[in-house]
Formats: structure tokens, C-alpha cells, sequence
């Protein structure tokens, strides 16, 4: 049975997050996931605590303190351990290992900027007509091409506060007219902000984007709660544009070499299909 210690280094709103992660995260699962017989009188929705210790080798009351945001230090192989009995992704587990304290490879950078590097923005440039901006490691939208603002000239008009992807996925009314399929995409968004931020959610800013959303978007305070994350996935988005029409574009996301916390999202076009064309975005002596 692996002991866990107890620490008050870990802050109260880091121990209530790991905690409500884990009580999310066995909510969700059903007895049949693990190999268990869920049994005649079974009244809870998920599994049991006794359950999800036993399957990681904890003591219930261990896992109860710890379910219950208690000042208790868990070592890195215990956090593996209830990864394994919770049937954690990779993304998951380290955002449970981040909210635990410890350090995980994947780390965004320290946040510092505040503008583009002069190379990136020449990036974004050379990726006309395909539509692109670059988000800072709060999810700022740092800078974007003509190609973006033909779809979604917003960007230009928003002050810097809410120049952020979130912000403008839940916030914005034109960016929900815009997006196809919205609630789909706005988990999306959320779940990898999430896994992204974890490792600075302490930052100022950080926690006053989460308040200033919890307090402007129902949806957002509806679904934050729940802790999804999840890592990007090159996907197909539509978008119904004003003047365009409807736009079928590939997202791919990219991390500019030297800039660890910055990405790159790129809308690629899809062969046989000219939306490209439509939103406006090509040069003129480009060829067809």
C-alpha cells in the first residue's frame, strides 16, 4: 500500500482543483470501464472511492483526504498509479501531475510575451492565403494575417484585454456566428487551454481571464468546472461567413522553433474545395 505524506506548501486552490479533477474524473467512469461488477444495490453514479484505491493501491481514507483537497503531498508514482485506475489519457495525467505540483515534461514557457517576434509575423505572412495567427501562452492572439482578418476582421477592433481566443470563442457573438458547430469547438478550445495553462494557471492574468469568463459566458462557468483537457488534434472546422459563404478549412497548429510558449494555427484549404478563393484571401497573379 503506497503511503502519501502530508504538506501545506500546495496552495488551497490547487489542492481544490486536484480535488474536483479526481471526483470529475470518477464520476465519469462505470465499473464495466475497470473490470468490476457494477452489483445489485449500486447507487453511485461512477465508481466508489474504495473502488479507485483499491485499483491504485491507496488507502480509502488516504484517498478520501485527498479527494476532499486535504494538505497531502502525493509522490509521482502514486499520481500515475490513479492515473492508471482512472483510465487517464496522457494529457490528463499530466494535468493531474501539474495540479499536484510536480513537474511535467511538457511545460509552457514562462509567460513574457506580449507581441510577436518579427520572424513569426513574417511566418504568418508567408502563409497567405491560408488564414493564421500566433497565441501567446495565455491564449492571446498576438498577431494574424490579412488571410485572418478576411475571416474574422474582429481581431483588429478588440482591445487587448479581450484579444484572446478564449474570450473570443465564448464572449464574442460574432466569432459564435462565425464558428460551425459551436459547442463542439468551444469544448475544444477549452479543454486545451486547460491542459496548456495548467502549469501557469497561477499567473495574475491567467486567473483574471478565467473570472472575468466564469462571469460573462454561462457555458464557460457551466463547463470549466468539469476539467476537461486534451491535447490539439488537426481537425476540419466550417465557418459560415457573412460574404463568404460557408468555409471548410483544415486547423493545423504549429510551435515556431526557439519559441516554446507561442503557437502558430493555420487554416490549410482542402482539396477540391475553394474557400480559399471565396473569402478573398488569394493573390491575384497566384495560380488556380
Amino acid at each position: 500500500m503506497r503511503r502519501l505524506r502530508y504538506d501545506g506548501a500546495m496552495p488551497a486552490d490547487r489542492r481544490s482543483d486536484l480535488a474536483e479533477f479526481l471526483r470529475q474524473r470518477r464520476g465519469s467512469l462505470r465499473p464495466a470501464d475497470v473490470g468490476l461488477s457494477a452489483g445489485p444495490r449500486r447507487r453511485t453514479a461512477g465508481l466508489r472511492r474504495e473502488e479507485v484505491a483499491s485499483l491504485a493501491g491507496v488507502s480509502v481514507s488516504w484517498y478520501t483526504w485527498l479527494e476532499q483537497g486535504r494538505p497531502i503531498n502525493v509522490s509521482l508514482d502514486v499520481l500515475v498509479a490513479l492515473g492508471r485506475a482512472l483510465r487517464l489519457d496522457q494529457v490528463e495525467l499530466d494535468h493531474l501531475v501539474a495540479l499536484a505540483g510536480h513537474p511535467i515534461r511538457r511545460r509552457v514557457a514562462a509567460p513574457g510575451h506580449e507581441v510577436a517576434p518579427a520572424g513569426v509575423v513574417a511566418l504568418l505572412t508567408a502563409l497567405m492565403p491560408c488564414p493564421a495567427y500566433v497565441l501567446g501562452p495565455r491564449w492571446d492572439v498576438l498577431a494574424w494575417n490579412a488571410a485572418q482578418e478576411r475571416l474574422y476582421p474582429s481581431f483588429a477592433r478588440l482591445q487587448p484585454p479581450d484579444r484572446n481566443l478564449v474570450w473570443v470563442m465564448f464572449v464574442e457573438p460574432d466569432a459564435r456566428r462565425l464558428i460551425g458547430d459551436w459547442e463542439a469547438e468551444a469544448r475544444r478550445v477549452l479543454s486545451q487551454f486547460r491542459a496548456e495553462t495548467t502549469p501557469i494557471r497561477d499567473d495574475p492574468e491567467v486567473r483574471n481571464l478565467v473570472e472575468r469568463l466564469v462571469s460573462q459566458s454561462p457555458s464557460f462557468a457551466e463547463w470549466w468546472p468539469r476539467h476537461d483537457v486534451a491535447r490539439f488534434v488537426e481537425h476540419e472546422r466550417v465557418f459560415h461567413h457573412p460574404t463568404a459563404g460557408r468555409l471548410r478549412f483544415r486547423t493545423e497548429q504549429l510551435i515556431p522553433a526557439g519559441e516554446p510558449d507561442l503557437r502558430l494555427v493555420v487554416h490549410l484549404g482542402i482539396d477540391g474545395d475553394d474557400s480559399l478563393d471565396r473569402l478573398g484571401a488569394r493573390p491575384p497573379d497566384a495560380g488556380t
